[in-house]
């Protein structure tokens, strides 16, 4: 299974492991600018009011289903994805696959000094035959001007890394890589967000049963109720009216066709 159409986006219905087989296909092509965002009901919800946002997260070359919010608009819907993917759960698989590959070139772009330290000394232990080739901790702004852009696109170039992991959080990370990807030299570009902090150690991703029920959202609004509060109870409730709203105009459609189709069978 390729992608499916939902609320208007290509999302991957092909599994994590078709989904990793894609990306280590950019890698092995060398071809450029190739890029994976995640979508979920906050990122959903965001891009309903940010064109480019929308744009970068539709132009994505692989778009996975990361939330229990976006499986149940799945399944409402009819499409068949059979399960939530993560940032995590990408940046695991891939790193594992790439391992196989003495020499893959890794390259870390966003967060801090300390958190990007961090990677690269467990990414050493963890994976000696990846190479950190480079990371880069860009100043926190909501926009980077022109000349910081350059700087960090020059950074990764000299680097020449095989993938680009970006961790800047939705939608600055996706709208950066969008308009810079033609920029880019590396094949296969990740916008990963807090799995920059998660893999550091300096936050903790949810544990397991929280993830497997579908509430790692909940445990991570109790960790940060400041920054998680809006994505709870702003961008949530605007998904679901989103869902909802694409629900009716289905249905309103295939009424219409159905009723266009009784009309010619009574003229006939």
């Amino acid at each position: 299974m390729g992608s499916v159409d939902l609320l208007g986006y290509r999302v991957s219905g092909a599994g994590l492991e078709k989904d990793v087989a894609t990306v280590h296909g950019w890698i092995e092509s060398g071809v450029r600018g190739r890029y994976f965002a995640c979508l979920n009901p906050h990122s959903v919800a965001v891009a309903s009011r940010d064109p480019l946002f929308r744009e970068s997260l539709q132009a994505a070359d692989l778009l996975v289903a990361d939330g229990a919010g976006v499986l149940l608009a799945a399944k409402l819907f009819g499409v068949p994805i059979p399960r939530r993917i993560t940032g995590s759960d990408l940046f695991a698989a891939l790193t594992a696959a790439a391992s196989w590959r003495p020499g893959t070139r890794f390259f870390f772009l966003g967060s801090n000094a300390e958190v990007l330290d961090r990677i690269g000394k467990r990414m050493r232990r963890e994976f000696p035959s990846i190479v950190v080739c480079g990371s880069y901790a860009p100043p926190y702004a909501d926009s980077f001007s022109e000349g910081e852009t350059l700087r960090m696109v020059e950074a990764v170039n000299a680097a020449r890394p095989d993938v680009l992991w970006v961790g800047m959080t939705a939608p600055k990370q996706e709208k950066w890589i969008f308009r810079n990807r033609e920029r880019l030299m590396a094949p296969c570009i990740g916008a990963v967000g807090a799995v920059f902090d998660f893999y550091a150690g300096t936050k903790r991703r949810s544990p397991a049963i929280w993830r497997k029920l579908g509430l790692e959202w909940l445990h991570r609004f109790f960790q940060e109720p400041a920054r998680m509060w809006r994505r709870n109870f702003v961008s949530t409730p605007r998904f679901l009216g989103i869902v909802m709203r694409e629900l009716l105009r289905l249905k309103m459609r295939l009424g219409r066709n159905r009723q266009a189709g009784e009309t010619k069978l009574r003229r006939r």
